[in-house]
C-alpha cells in the first residue's frame, strides 16, 4: 500500500502559507509506515517545534489501474474517508528553501492518520462533501471538495499518468486553509458531513 499525497489544491491554503499556484497538481508521497496505527496517539517528534495538521479527504483505491481517463475513476474507488497529512513546518521550510525533497518533514512515522472509510454512495456527489477538523473540541479547518483545483477523479487520472494504483492505496486530496500547530495535550477530530471517522490524541 502506497499513500499519494496531494499539495496545494485549495487557493485559501495556497494563500496562507504564501505558496504560489501550481499549474498541476503538486505530487508527493508517504511510505505504509507513516500510517498512525489505530488507538494509538500522534507523538509529536523531536526533530520538529511545529508540527501543522492538515485535515483532507481521502480516498481508498480499489482495483488496479494506470492511464485512467477522467470519466473512469469514479470506478476505482468506492470509499471515501477524512485523515491528516502532518507535516513538520519547521523542517518543511528549510527543505524548500535549499531545493530539496519534503519527504522528511512529510512522510515520518506516524505522519498519516486515517479515519474509518465510508461508502461513497451514502452522498450524493463526492464533489460538494464537507469536512471538520475540530481541536479540543473547536473547530480549526472546514473544507467542502467544492473547492478544490482539481478534482477527485481529476487527481486519480493524474497520479495514474505516473504510478500504477493498487488496490488499498490511500489518496490523501489536499488540505483547505487553517493549519496549525498541535501542541501535546491535543485532541483531534476529524468528521464528514458531520459523521466522526477519527479522533487522535497528540502526545
Amino acid at each position: 500500500m502506497k499513500i499519494i499525497c496531494i499539495g496545494r489544491n485549495y487557493v485559501k491554503h495556497i494563500e496562507e502559507l504564501q505558496n504560489e499556484r501550481p499549474d498541476e497538481p503538486v505530487v508527493f508521497m508517504k511510505p505504509d509506515s507513516a500510517v498512525l496505527l489505530k488507538q494509538h496517539p500522534f507523538v509529536i517528534p523531536e526533530f520538529s517545534d511545529d508540527i501543522h495538521h492538515e485535515i483532507e479527504l481521502i480516498v481508498k483505491i480499489n482495483k488496479v489501474g494506470k492511464y485512467i481517463e477522467p470519466k473512469f475513476a469514479h470506478k476505482y474507488y468506492d470509499e471515501i474517508s477524512v485523515g491528516i497529512d502532518f507535516t513538520a513546518r519547521d523542517l518543511q521550510q528549510k527543505l524548500k528553501d535549499k531545493g530539496l525533497p519534503w519527504e522528511k518533514a512529510k512522510a515520518f512515522d506516524g505522519s498519516a492518520v486515517i479515519g474509518e472509510f465510508v461508502s461513497k454512495e451514502k452522498f450524493q456527489s463526492v464533489d460538494n462533501l464537507n469536512f471538520e477538523l475540530t481541536n479540543n473540541g473547536k473547530l480549526v479547518q472546514s473544507g467542502n471538495s467544492g473547492l478544490m483545483l482539481w478534482k477527485i477523479d481529476e487527481l486519480i487520472a493524474t497520479i495514474s499518468q505516473y504510478f500504477t494504483l493498487k488496490i488499498g492505496d490511500i489518496i490523501f486530496t489536499g488540505t483547505p486553509e487553517g493549519v496549525a500547530k498541535v501542541k501535546p495535550n491535543d485532541v483531534l477530530e476529524g468528521f464528514l458531513e458531520k459523521q466522526k471517522l477519527f479522533k487522535i490524541q497528540v502526545k
